[in-house]
């Protein structure tokens, strides 16, 4: 698993508990963060998975 893979995971976990939080509080900055966060996560995490495939590839 490509390190891009794993922190991408990471951002979209971080981004789902801010943006539920946001939710809970009523805080809707907090909620934007975390959408943004989420997207960027998935984003880098397709990033990881075609470098992946990419690598897989060339083997």
């Amino acid at each position: 698993m490509d390190k891009d893979r794993a922190a991408g995971i990471g951002h979209q976990v971080k981004g789902t508990v801010k943006e539920a939080a946001g939710k809970v509080t009523g805080d809707r900055k907090l909620e934007a963060e975390g959408k943004v966060e989420k997207a960027g996560g998935k984003v880098q995490n397709a990033y990881g998975g075609a470098k992946d495939s990419v690598r897989d590839a060339v083997k």
